[in-house]
């Protein structure tokens, strides 16, 4: 790599750290689509980011660990299943790779989740109306099913479904590339009726294990670009600190609303790679480009700036009103 590639992974691992203290994802939701962008193979970007997603939690995992935003029970049966269902969706995607499928299957398959998931959160963080909001978890707790695990909160949920749970979204890690977040914290908050503070630090003590294991498994199949992974760690180890202590200063809806943005920017990126490559219009893989790096800058951006306002007890200047309405 050239030495301003270099600085760039170097700076974009500073904003998704800061993304991946404030939220509580590894990051590689975006660093996954970001070297398909590039033009990294579909299993290199796959498994580079589950490598990112490792080096990263080990920082924020410690933070929000002194913050008291953890739930260890939870951790532990989403840990377990996760890394049960990472390794399924391993093999699915070296089974798309001999077929000549995965960066198609792949893609569009980001492009589906990551709207479905962004459009359902920012509808969430828009409503005023608690009737409007879509909240699974009443339900979910009233399923009775043994055993019944008591989580943070005194919440009580079954833990075949907490275990459930998590394997789909191993799976889905697996094949993607993901580290969970951006699935576990809504299945979390909307599912298990957990607090979005304590759903973004249990999801990444649990990125921490299943995210480790995934890049392990990548790495053996040769299929994790190290330099890029190491430049992008060198930013994240500030960024994440960073993050980690504006969540006590954001609130929920806010966390919400930024975590939505970065969602539909991600899938809107994938889409005009894809068309752009279908259809030879350079143009817009400099859209996807700009729309990765750019939407990893604002919200990241916007995350500090919040929580400066905050801390300060000053929203009174524009851009604090614009940050925190």
């Amino acid at each position: 790599m050239s030495l301003l590639l270099i600085l760039a992974f170097v700076g974009f691992g500073l904003m998704i750290g800061t993304l991946f203290g404030f939220f509580g994802m590894g990051g590689s939701f975006l660093v996954t689509p970001a070297l398909l962008v590039i033009g990294y193979p579909a299993e290199v970007a796959v498994g580079s980011g589950l490598a990112f997603v490792f080096g990263t939690s080990v920082i924020g995992a410690i933070k929000h660990r002194d913050h008291g935003h953890v739930d260890y029970k939870l951790a532990a049966i989403m840990t377990v299943a996760m890394t049960i269902g990472i390794e399924a969706g391993k093999y699915v995607v070296l089974f798309l790779k001999a077929t000549g499928q995965a960066d198609l299957i792949i893609s569009i398959a980001y492009v589906g989740l990551l709207a479905i998931v962004g459009l359902f959160t920012l509808r969430d963080a828009r409503s005023t109306d608690d009737e409007s909001s879509v909240d699974l978890s009443e339900t979910v707790q009233g399923i009775e099913l043994p055993p019944i695990v008591t989580l943070r909160g005194d919440i009580q949920v079954s833990g075949v479904i907490i275990f459930a749970v998590g394997l789909a979204v191993g799976v889905l890690s697996g094949f993607l590339g993901v580290g969970g977040g951006f699935l576990l914290m809504p299945a979390m908050m909307y599912g298990l009726g957990v607090p979005a503070a304590v759903a973004v630090g249990t999801d990444i003590l649990q990125i921490t294990i299943s995210g480790a294991y995934g890049a392990f498994s990548y790495a053996q199949a040769d299929a994790v670009a190290l330099p890029v992974v190491g430049a992008m760690l060198i930013g994240s180890a500030l960024g994440a600190r960073i993050g980690a202590g504006a969540t006590d200063l954001v609130d929920e809806d806010d966390i919400k609303g930024y975590f939505a943005a970065m969602l539909l920017a991600g899938s809107l990126a994938v889409s005009a790679k894809q068309l752009g490559t279908a259809y030879g219009i350079e143009a817009l893989n400099t859209v996807s480009i700009v729309l990765i790096f750019g939407a990893a800058l604002l919200v990241s951006s916007a995350v500090v700036l919040a929580a400066i306002c905050r801390l300060r007890g000053d929203a009174t200047g524009t851009w604090c009103r614009l940050t925190t309405s």
